[in-house]
């Protein structure tokens, strides 16, 4: 794994034009979190974040999307996803030697910044930058488009929803997902992340191998698993008849009625797993 420094000195080589889930699913993610997080983990994020108010993963969920777009941090823009050069919809299937080059990608960038938080010898403002990271990157493996090659992740697919041109990455990012929760807004997301929570308590998905294989001593390994299981939206969902298919297709209809399913859980996924990550970097254990 390259290091933070050697990250920087390579650059980067491609930059996506959205991020993943938008600034409401990445918001929803961090509510979620919050919700699921231990006392003494909320504690731990609290101090390193400088912030103990109700939103305060929520506040910096979308942080690492405007510092890509910064001259300082260009070179993070890799980070944000994985390249996976399969084959949908017949294949589907991340490979981190194929699939992370040299700059890094979403899964490097996960293990780099939790030894990172877990290390002694790394500096306030470092563990600072690193939990921003984490709480972002924890999303953005979660989507499925943020983990797949194909027409740069959907970037350059044209579609349209609700009569608006748009972009199959843009959809997958934020409109089904909006469209969904009736909004946009932070108090919608914290609507929503409310009610996933209380539908993942209530036993609406079975959460029992949602932590499978969650190794806080290998992260590439953990988000390899949960890389590979968006990925495969991808083929199940994002777009199971192929390209043409969606191709200037208007989405908001039956396509939504179809795979709003997909985006629900990944959300709900990725605030569960992200609080059990916290919770193993703060405490060593998932609750």
């Amino acid at each position: 794994m390259a290091s933070l420094g050697l990250i920087a000195l390579l650059g980067f080589t491609s930059i996506r034009s959205v991020a993943a889930w938008g600034a409401f699913g990445h918001e929803a993610v961090a509510y979620i979190a919050q919700d699921f997080v231990s006392s003494a983990t909320a504690t731990f994020v609290q101090n390193i974040l400088s912030d103990t108010s109700t939103r305060y993963m929520a506040n910096v969920a979308t942080w690492a999307d405007s510092y890509r777009s910064t001259t300082a941090g260009k070179w993070s823009a890799p980070l944000h996803f994985m390249d996976a050069m399969d084959s949908p919809p017949g294949s589907c299937g991340v490979n981190f030697a194929r699939d992370c080059p040299a700059e890094g990608c979403v899964v490097s960038a996960l293990t780099n910044f939790t030894n990172q938080l877990m290390s002694s010898s790394t500096s306030a403002a470092a563990k600072l930058d690193a939990m921003k990271f984490v709480i972002h990157f924890v999303g953005d493996m979660h989507q499925p488009l943020h983990v797949e090659n194909l027409d740069v992740g959907g970037n350059s697919i044209a579609v349209t929803y609700n009569s608006a041109s748009t972009n199959l990455h843009s959809v997958w990012d934020s409109s089904l997902i909006q469209e969904y929760a009736g909004g946009s807004s932070l108090t919608v997301a914290r609507t929503f992340a409310t009610s996933t929570t209380d539908a993942i308590k209530a036993g609406t998905w079975s959460t029992t191998s949602w932590l499978s294989g969650t190794d806080i001593n290998d992260p590439e390994a953990t988000g390899m698993k949960w890389a590979g299981e968006a990925n495969g939206y991808v083929c199940t969902d994002v777009i199971p008849d192929g390209v043409a298919a969606v191709q200037g297709v208007d989405l908001s209809g039956d396509y939504y009625d179809d795979h709003i399913h997909a985006p629900r859980i990944q959300i709900a996924r990725a605030g569960y797993r992200l609080a059990a990550w916290l919770n193993l970097i703060a405490t060593g254990k998932t609750t």
